[in-house]
């Protein structure tokens, strides 16, 4: 279980960084009644990315689970190492491509007249599809062999990670006064210019700590069938 809540919070954080969110937050972040639209629009990114998981780990997840009902460890640890591998080589794509990606400018975003919820749903949907990294935590989630509670919780973690930058551009907003302006600008700035490279270093060190967990486990395995043979050989040596 600590295990699972270490890959969680990893890639759940590392996710997070993302501009298809951040970046509308931080223009809403500017306008009229910024603190209650930006928490509007979390909770909308938060409910679809959320419940858009459950449906699928307890939907097709668990009729594929259906056919392997008690995945043997090594199944458990080599899906986190794939996650990890994942997030490696996304990394490695941001990293490549950084500079064209941040001279990109981010396309104009019109929020007035529009529930800010429903904003954060629409984003969120459309985005669901190619979020590889909470498809990588589904996985090892289903193949966890956990309960279906159990995988709901550490999808709430996951979740909740995910939406801590929008939690904090809504507390700044909340308790940083007249200070709030600048310092959102400067984050909406130094998003355009370096979100690329801060992915893919975030994303670098999570895929890092994924791998390192299932290698790891799968090191234990190895180590416990070596130790169990052991005993068997002295066994049958020394009756």
């Amino acid at each position: 279980m600590f295990r699972l809540v270490g890959l969680v919070v990893s890639i759940g954080l590392a996710d997070s960084l993302n501009p298809s969110t951040i970046a509308p937050a931080l223009y809403m972040a500017a306008g009229d009644r910024a603190a209650e639209r930006v928490t509007e629009f979390t909770i909308g990114v938060f409910l679809v990315y959320f419940l858009g998981g459950v449906a699928i780990a307890l939907g097709p997840g668990q009729l594929l689970l259906s056919f392997v009902p008690h995945p043997h460890r090594t199944v458990r640890y080599s899906l986190e190492i794939a996650a990890g591998a994942a997030m490696l080589a996304g990394a490695s794509i941001l990293w490549r491509h950084r500079d064209r990606l941040a001279e990109h400018e981010a396309p104009p975003i019109t929020t007035s007249g529009k529930s800010s919820v429903l904003l954060g749903a629409t984003i969120t949907a459309v985005e669901l599809p190619t979020a590889f990294p909470y498809f990588a935590v589904i996985a090892a989630l289903v193949g966890s062999g956990l309960g279906a509670a159990h995988q709901v919780v550490l999808l709430l973690l996951f979740n909740l990670c995910f939406v801590l930058p929008l939690i904090g551009i809504v507390a700044t907003l909340e308790f940083a006064g007249d200070q709030a302006e600048r310092i959102l600008a400067a984050g909406r700035n130094f998003l355009q210019q370096h979100w690329p490279a801060v992915l893919a270093g975030l994303a670098l060190l999570a895929g890092a700590f994924v791998v390192l967990l299932g290698a790891t486990g799968l090191a234990g395995l190895r180590r416990g069938r070596i130790g169990g043979i052991a005993r068997h050989l002295r066994h049958f040596i020394h009756p």
